[in-house]
């Protein structure tokens, strides 16, 4: 048995207690093997495609008055001190702080209406399934990443389908890269992270030595063949095999060496800062480089967690410290995308779970404000180069074009050439689920044909 360990991923929303392992084998009795990780199903309605998604999130809620729907005829306790610039599309301008993503709006859509999280409660938890905690089906609501996973399976043998770059943070929430929910852990993202890394090498393993021990393995598997006629164990030969192509492929570890890159690429997306942000995540701008590396490999589905954006007091000096970092990265990746011919492909969003308050506190910071928040969508074959939705004088109530956060995850998974209103999946008890709830694909951004 070869046993590929990392830390500890803590307990999923389901219950159900895990390490971020890997173990290869057809006879793994207790824990997850790689071969059932890697292990997806075809439906009736999906399209297999090598298109991608890529999901940043705003870990801590974002306040969307100071991004991209600065009120400047708003009291001074409401705008803040911080000015909008114009972009390359006329009439559209977003915050001073963003000013390469204002050079690029062409490509991008800031949504100004985003609403869908009741509780106001800190959780990734809608951002990755476009559902709120309340009213699950018995074993919870899975992320987008697992519904790819289970559905598309992955595009390469030796990628994972989904990938999740965060690491943990202080608040688990602020570190998830989502959670499988009731398709269980089989379609739990794969995490390169931390000690992680160096298991995905065989240390002291020969390709001769795991040849034998495929082989060995194979025997077994035959063993048991003789004595299951259902057809399971012959089943998990195509599984197992792809498990061995991750250990004896280089292409994941290449995915994710940034090394790789030329020096010019890595200095436009910049490095931010690897740490932690207090109990969030870390400002790293090296996790858009490698997404987008990941993806170009064959990832359908990587995740991300950027910074720390509950800012309750010193709201705008904090934005200093985000902002700026967020605004090249997010550039960097959009334009990558763009000159790499990916754009139609591979579609961005970035979001927190909710807004702040149009009204600044004593502390000089905004509070949590679930009425409504912003995103940033790109990529995807979608229209860009638009906003969408609109707010009061104030910035804290829709006055124009509501976006739900099912509304985005219903335009993804057209995009991504998954109906997502005919497409439905079991939970554990046997009660099949659609994608999303009655939702459908936001016309301003898609077309009839994907």
């Amino acid at each position: 048995m070869l046993t590929l360990t990392g830390p500890s991923g803590g307990p999923l929303c389901d219950g159900i207690s895990r390490r971020d392992f890997l173990r290869i084998g057809g006879l793994s009795l207790g824990g997850l093997s790689l071969p059932q990780l890697l292990q997806a199903e075809q439906l009736a309605g999906i399209r297999r495609s090598h298109k991608a998604v890529i999901m940043i999130y705003l870990a801590g809620a974002p306040p969307h008055q100071d991004m991209f729907d600065l009120k400047m005829d708003a009291p001074s306790e409401i705008r803040g001190p911080h000015r909008p610039v114009r972009t390359n599309v006329p009439g559209i301008q977003i915050s001073e702080h963003m000013p390469r993503c204002a050079k690029i709006m062409d490509k991008l859509v800031p949504v100004r209406t985003m609403y869908g999280s009741p509780s106001g409660d800190h959780d990734s938890f809608i951002c990755y399934t476009g559902r709120p905690t309340s009213n699950q089906p018995p074993g919870g609501w899975p992320s987008m990443g697992s519904v790819l996973s289970k559905l598309q399976g992955p595009a390469t043998p030796a990628i994972p389908a989904f990938v999740g770059l965060a690491p943990k943070a202080g608040h688990p929430p602020y570190g998830s890269p989502g959670h499988p929910g009731f398709l269980g852990p089989m379609q739990t993202a794969f995490r390169p992270n931390g000690p992680g890394m160096e298991d995905l090498v065989l240390n002291g393993i020969s390709l001769d030595r795991l040849a034998d021990r495929q082989a060995l393995l194979t025997g077994f598997d035959n063993f048991r063949r003789e004595i299951d006629r259902s057809g399971v164990v012959e089943g998990l030969d195509d599984f197992n095999q792809q498990a061995f192509n991750i250990l004896t492929s280089s292409k994941l570890m290449e995915a994710l060496d940034l090394s790789r890159e030329p020096a010019r690429v890595r200095e436009r997306y910049g490095s931010g800062d690897p740490k932690n942000y207090g109990d969030g995540a870390p400002r790293n701008c090296g996790h858009f480089l490698m997404a987008r590396r990941l993806v170009e490999a064959g990832a359908r589905c990587v995740t991300l967690n950027f910074g720390r954006w509950d800012f309750h007091s010193n709201n705008h000096s904090e934005l200093l410290t985000h902002l700026p970092l967020f605004d090249q990265a997010m550039a960097a990746l959009v334009e990558d995308l763009h000159e790499r011919g990916l754009d139609q492909d591979v579609a961005v969003v970035a979001w927190g779970e909710f807004g702040r308050t149009p009204q600044i506190n004593k502390d000089a910071g905004r509070d949590h404000w679930p009425q409504l928040g912003c995103a940033l969508l790109a990529g995807g074959g979608m229209k860009t180069g638009q906003v969408i939705g609109a707010t009061d004088r104030l910035g804290g109530e829709i006055a124009e074009r509501g976006v739900h956060f099912g509304e985005v995850f219903a335009t993804l998974y057209h995009q991504l050439g998954i109906d997502p209103n005919r497409v439905t999946l079991p939970d554990l008890s046997g009660r099949p689920h659609y994608l999303v709830n009655g939702w459908q694909p936001m016309p301003e951004l898609v077309s009839s044909q994907v």
